[in-house]
């Protein structure tokens, strides 16, 4: 005989076993995001309407490199997920399947040619 509860089964057990772990993915990255955001913000401004050689010198310092990385990163792994959570809640079948990896595959493909970029023009 078992004797747990309903409350304490089910505790920390979403329907798919992984809603608290989107929830903390998706909050802990929004505010890494709040912080990087504006910092990278600043950065690309500061470079944007320069010359090439200027935009150049900008990013291939360590920091704003590195900032600008993390925050393509962060940013499209933010998205996938998002965007993941959105899918599976509003569309079945095939149509799913075929959306999750449009989507998933799309976040993969921006952070990756961002990154080359950034490593093109910090190297």
């Amino acid at each position: 005989m078992r004797y747990l509860t309903a409350r304490k089964r089910a505790e920390g057990k979403g329907a798919a076993h992984t809603g608290v772990e989107h929830h903390w993915y998706m909050t802990v990255s929004a505010v890494g995001l709040a912080f990087l955001i504006p910092t990278f913000i600043f950065i690309f401004g500061r470079a944007l309407g320069q010359g090439h050689e200027a935009v150049l010198a900008t990013f291939a310092q360590p920091f704003p490199a590195i900032l600008a990385g993390l925050t393509i990163y962060v940013a499209m792994m933010h998205f996938k997920k998002g965007a993941q959570i959105m899918i599976e809640d509003y569309w079945q079948g095939s149509l799913r399947k075929g959306l999750l990896m449009l989507v998933i595959g799309l976040s993969y493909v921006i952070t990756a040619t961002g990154l080359f970029a950034l490593a093109k023009i910090a190297l």
